[in-house]
């Protein structure tokens, strides 16, 4: 069990309602989030700090996989969701998720923290430096993707995705945006490219040969992904409803706006 707290408890649940949020209108299934605040509450309740960025990122691909699912719901139902930039990319990402996986469970968990904000970093400054991210440029339609961006781009963007337990959103929606899609269509179509990342990863770190815990199943601890999940679906539910209604400038400032909101979380709070 992660803490016998109920404010951490409740904690949780307030982060799991911002997963939900971030989920349905970023593609975020929660790992940018849920992160940073689990591996703060593994350090803070003694756990080493190896296994504790590895069970925060364990959990959070655990909570990501049911996010996304959810969420790809409620986008097909939307009708915002587009078969040629789905598949056959999809099949790609989850063949580097399983290797990105793997590696994740080899990887000291100083490294991994340092990966995570360096993958950050260079995104915020990808999309702020680099023309066709916050704004749309003049484009009569969407352009397809091409066979590399596909197949090579796919599997990088597996396994760097599952290795840091943060889905792919935070590479595939610059991608698609670049594309010359609308930021309601790239952030929708980040959920069902997020769930081969997670099925990879679950399987992986549940797996896992981990120290013996109560309440963890390898390195996914079982007490974190209920309380993040009772407050994440419910979430979902609500705000698809107004999903696809934010302005598309709007819509990709906030998103750089909040990967910002996050690395600044990690540096202040040393995850």
């Amino acid at each position: 069990m992660l803490t016998s707290s109920f404010d951490l408890v409740v904690v949780l649940f307030l982060f799991g309602c911002l997963t939900g949020i971030t989920t349905v209108f970023f593609g975020f299934g929660g790992g940018f989030v849920t992160v940073p605040v689990l591996y703060g509450s593994l350090t803070a309740a003694a756990d080493s700090g190896t296994d504790a960025m590895r069970v925060a990122v364990a959990t959070s691909t655990a909570v990501m996989l049911v996010n996304s699912l959810a969420a790809t719901r409620a986008q097909l139902r939307a009708g915002r969701l587009r078969r040629e930039y789905l598949w056959p990319l999809a099949a790609f990402v989850a063949a580097g998720a399983a290797v990105g996986s793997y590696a994740a469970t080899r990887t000291g968990g100083p490294l991994l923290r340092v990966l995570f904000a360096a993958y950050l970093v260079v995104t915020i400054a990808d999309s702020l430096l680099r023309r066709g991210f916050l704004a749309l440029q003049d484009r009569a339609r969407p352009v397809p993707l091409g066979r590399f961006t596909t197949t090579f781009g796919g599997v990088g963007i597996g396994a760097v995705a599952a290795c840091l337990g943060v889905g792919g959103s935070v590479m595939t929606v610059p991608l698609l945006r670049r594309k010359g899609l609308p930021m309601a269509d790239a952030t929708a179509m980040a959920n069902p490219l997020g769930v081969p990342v997670a099925v990879a990863g679950s399987v992986v770190y549940l797996l896992a040969s981990a120290p013996a815990h109560p309440g963890r199943v390898g390195y996914v601890d079982l007490a974190a992904c209920a309380a993040l999940l009772s407050g994440s679906l419910p979430t979902i539910a609500l705000v698809r409803r107004v999903a696809g209604r934010v302005p598309d400038r709007v819509h990709s400032v906030a998103y750089v706006t909040l990967l910002g909101l996050v690395l600044l979380a990690m540096a202040v709070t040393g995850a």
